[in-house]
């Protein structure tokens, strides 16, 4: 039997930022981390030379705890264009925020993706969003992110052609069904900074957070099968300590805790990674099907960000479906409608079908449900506060700030 002050479950985001806390404020936490590296979801795998992050996934610049955490110069960001690409019948058209690319206003106009009320109502949306405090989106009365749309004066085309698309690419809800909270916030969020992914991957986001532990705080290839309020149980070793964060997803959080964790379900998504001789896209854009047919909700050319994804002169191009119930000839038939025969040219380097992509923000949830369980146990993770890489910081500098005021009172 071995101790430790705090033991740390899980050296995804929300882990690795709690265990960081903690370090801030003088303990020594262990962290116990089933799979080989760290990030949790947020991870990416060098395949034949191109880099494919474990699907499609961006950074959104404003992110505020992001921001505090880490180094986004370190990171050397690489930014899609403001806006995105829409596929409306046989054509493309280029929707942007006239705030942020006011280049692209008189094509935003002209896009058949709403009249002019529409127009309206996203400059509302716009200012609606950015005056209160990020704290008070959260405590808004809360309704679905279909119906808040609809209150705010959108349209049903607006709404179908680009609004569903945008949001299902991220929330992976194609429904609406999930928090307005979480709706405002990642409007607010869109409307202030760029979406962006690091130069060589999202994983890197995760291994800058995990190289500011000592290298002994984290071990790897360990799966945790037994929580208590001061201990765990390790291939049948129980390591004592004085507090336990658990760290995991929400579904492996229900299942320690014995379902004293709510699962709310989770969303899946699917990414089809493509190797192609040219780009299908030139600009850095997210590319959305504001058709109402077709298996692919998004779209884009990650090696047209950053030319590090791959390793030649070849573009990687990322196509997602907010499911894992779509076979690849759906998605190579959608793709042949929208670019041609040229498609078949494209060479398939890996699917990622991810039944747990994200944890669902049902409607009336706290977005800021607590992280202590009991005396010695504590939870983190993005399915306690908001579902992002903001959500999982927040939560994890939440439990670590949460465990370091027990062991004070406790000393």
């Amino acid at each position: 039997m071995t101790s430790h002050d705090v033991v740390v479950v899980g050296a995804g985001l929300a882990g690795l930022a709690a265990a960081i806390r903690l370090r801030e404020r003088g303990h020594q936490p262990l962290v116990l981390e089933r799979s080989d590296g760290p990030g949790g979801r947020v991870r990416t795998d060098d395949v034949d030379g191109f880099l494919l992050d474990r699907g499609f996934q961006i950074l959104l610049k404003a992110y505020p705890t992001a921001q505090d955490m880490l180094d986004y110069d370190e990171l050397h960001l690489r930014s899609f264009d403001a806006g995105s690409l829409v596929r409306i019948g046989d054509r493309f058209h280029r929707v942007a925020d006239p705030f942020r690319s006011p280049g692209d206003a008189f094509g935003t106009m002209r896009a058949p993706i709403g009249g002019l009320k529409d127009k309206r109502a996203i400059l509302k949306f716009r200012n609606r969003v950015r005056k209160p405090e990020l704290e008070d989106l959260f405590a808004a009365k809360d309704t679905t992110a279909l119906a808040r749309l609809r209150e705010m004066g959108f349209s049903e085309k607006m709404i179908d052609t680009f609004l569903r698309p945008l949001f299902s690419g991220i929330a992976l809800d194609p429904d609406l069904g999930f928090s307005s909270r979480s709706l405002e916030f990642i409007f607010r969020m869109l409307s202030e900074d760029d979406a962006a992914v690091p130069s060589i991957g999202m994983g890197q986001i995760s291994l800058q957070l995990a190289s500011r532990l000592p290298a002994d705080t984290i071990r790897y290839d360990t799966e945790v099968t037994e929580v208590g309020d001061h201990h765990v149980i390790v291939e049948g070793s129980r390591i004592e300590s004085q507090a336990v964060v658990i760290a995991t997803d929400a579904v492996d959080a229900a299942r320690l805790t014995a379902g004293e964790v709510d699962d709310p379900g989770t969303n899946a998504v699917t990414t089809w990674w493509f190797a192609a001789p040219e780009p299908p896209v030139q600009r850095p854009l997210i590319v959305l099907n504001g058709n109402d047919t077709g298996a692919i909700n998004n779209l884009a050319v990650l090696s047209q960000v950053s030319p590090s994804y791959s390793p030649d002169e070849r573009s990687l191009i990322a196509v997602s479906a907010p499911t894992v119930d779509v076979d690849e000839s759906a998605i190579r038939t959608n793709l042949t409608e929208w670019y041609g025969n040229v498609v078949e040219s494209w060479e398939t380097v890996r699917v990622d079908a991810i039944e747990r992509a994200q944890p669902r923000q049902n409607v009336g949830e706290d977005p800021d449900q607590s992280v202590r369980l009991s005396s010695g146990m504590f939870v983190a993770g993005d399915h306690r506060q908001h579902p992002s890489i903001n959500g999982a910081l927040v939560s994890g500098c939440r439990a670590g700030d949460a465990v370091a005021a027990r062991l004070c009172r406790d000393c």
